[in-house]
């Protein structure tokens, strides 16, 4: 059924069709039966699949990642698709229109989707809003970033206005310096000011009557000493773990016709193109990590063997986005019974 959903979808721009569903979805999941359904037909439920990480309890290891629901309207939702949790986001200080349209891009033949959406949101602070009466037993994480008129050397303002804005109505932080499409935000990631911003942050944490979790959202184009450079950081500033990967700028593992993604233009890879990489990543910081911290995995993850292999691999959690919308709403359900049997094996 969804093939044919998604075949007549995938006519049209992705950024439209992407609004079109969350209205559809948000109207349809606006009936309560249509909820009880749902629940039945996409969440899978077992012992097996619970984790106890980060100080809260996951149902289920595979979360959505930030990109999708950026302005948390629809997380609720989709929570009846089966996940674990939801990452709302990434949010900045002021509402910002991000880059200009045409932004997202689909390559079917890889099962790829290029994006330069630039941190587009309506602001933290409408998002709080929406926050507010969110279900207790959701767990939501806070994607925060800057705006992109907001120099490097005031990066550590925007954070801190987020972190604030949001504390009290997300269960962990996520840190965003590794997004291609804010021009400079990546060199964030350099040694000395990561490590400001994150000590920054920590203080911030340290002085809330309960800390909240915070992670690093780190890119895949990261060389092996600047990933020693993040197990480093992590150590010293003692956050609790590392979200591994964004999205690619490397378009080498994509198997279409160079000349679409040449007519697309800039824009980070995600999908199937970026699954290798991202689990050669995980594995990186899970083999060289002294200390051990919390990874999520993300990068083409789309099945029960794709989801088992970033988890062999050293990740944590899990969480998909492309592979969501290659995949349908059934894709949550088939990675999960899957890892029941994975996580029965294993014990």
């Amino acid at each position: 059924m969804y093939s044919l959903v998604k075949t007549l979808l995938f006519k049209f721009d992705a950024e439209k069709v992407h609004h079109f569903a969350f209205s559809f979805i948000g109207k349809l999941l606006n009936f309560h039966f249509v909820v009880k359904v749902s629940k039945l037909l996409y969440k899978k439920q077992s012992n097996f699949l619970y984790q106890n990480l980060l100080g809260l309890k996951f149902p289920n290891p595979v979360g959505l990642a930030a990109g999708f629901d950026k302005d948390a309207k629809l997380y609720k939702e989709l929570s009846t698709f089966g996940f674990g949790f939801i990452e709302i986001g990434t949010l900045t200080p002021k509402p910002q229109e991000g880059n200009p349209k045409p932004r997202l891009f689909r390559i079917p033949q890889d099962e790829a989707l290029i994006n330069r959406m630039g941190f587009n949101n309506g602001g933290v602070d409408e998002a709080v809003e929406r926050l507010k009466n969110r279900p207790s037993d959701l767990i939501v994480g806070g994607n925060i970033g800057k705006n992109k008129v907001t120099p490097n050397e005031n990066a550590m303002d925007d954070y801190t206005y987020c972190f604030n804005a949001l504390f009290d109505y997300v269960d962990y932080f996520v840190v965003n310096v590794s997004s291609p499409n804010t021009p400079n935000l990546r060199e964030l990631q350099e040694k000395e000011p990561l490590t400001k911003l994150l000590n920054g942050l920590q203080d911030l944490n340290n002085n809330k009557l309960k800390r909240k979790p915070i992670l690093l959202k780190i890119a895949p184009d990261l060389t092996n000493e600047q990933l020693d450079d993040i197990i480093e950081i992590v150590s010293d500033t003692k956050i609790d773990g590392v979200i591994a990967t964004n999205t690619t700028i490397d378009r080498n593992k994509l198997t279409a016709d160079k000349s679409i993604a040449e007519a697309i233009g800039a824009g980070g890879v995600s999908g199937q193109p970026l699954k290798e990489r991202a689990t050669e990543v995980v594995r990186y910081l899970k083999t060289n990590a002294k200390n051990n911290f919390v990874i999520i995995g993300v990068g083409g993850i789309q099945t029960a063997a794709d989801a088992i292999e970033k988890l062999e691999a050293g990740a944590d959690l899990l969480q998909i986005y492309s592979g969501f919308i290659y995949g349908g709403p059934s894709t949550v359900k088939k990675i999960n019974s899957g890892l029941i049997e994975y996580y029965k094996n294993k014990k």
